[in-house]
């Protein structure tokens, strides 16, 4: 089972200084993506503008300015409340959106709670997959009795042949420095 943290918030897109407009949207974190937040804006349009990107980007963007590229984050104040600003570029457009802080804050200590910093690795089972992927396979490890051999007519039984399990071991792409493609 995963848990799923939302809450719904409005943003200002800023236009210039002077002036911006409000956008209703929505902070969604999934525990079963525990590395990413996602934030959806609805413009007005038939189909919502989705963004996903680090949650520790936007945790540490509240206290200071981070990130590069497509997506920064910085705090800041704006007639003496605390915001956080975030600047998104795409090949669409750019966009200057402003948060309220102490919504993101409440709402990021809720994310916290639910998956705590350095525990993410641990919720997306890659340990378990890769022992999984990595532990001995029952075809490798044993091979059939004699007699099954015999039954199915195997390679075992003919004199000078590889058996079944050298054919399976062998590389299938010989490198350029083997001699005859041994």
């Amino acid at each position: 089972m995963h848990t799923v943290v939302e809450r719904e918030l409005e943003l200002h897109l800023v236009l210039s200084p002077e002036h911006s407009i409000p956008v209703p949207a929505r902070l969604s974190y999934r525990s079963d993506d525990p590395y990413a937040v996602h934030i959806t804006f609805h413009i007005g349009s038939d189909h919502p503008v989705s963004w996903t990107f680090a949650r520790e980007l936007l945790v540490e963007g509240v206290f200071r300015p981070c990130g590069h590229g497509d997506v920064r984050v910085w705090p800041t104040k704006v007639g003496g409340r605390g915001v956080v600003l975030m600047a998104l570029t795409s090949p669409d457009g750019d966009a200057l959106l402003e948060a309220p802080a102490e919504q993101v804050s409440a709402w990021l200590e809720r994310t916290l709670r639910a998956v705590p910093p350095g525990s993410e690795g641990e919720r997306l089972g890659i340990d378990d997959g890769l022992a999984e992927l990595l532990a001995p396979s029952p075809r490798l490890s044993a091979s059939p009795p004699r007699s099954a051999s015999r039954e199915r007519g195997d390679l075992h039984d003919q004199p000078g042949s590889a058996s079944a399990d050298e054919l399976w071991l062998r590389d299938p792409w010989p490198s350029d420095e083997s001699k005859d493609g041994e």
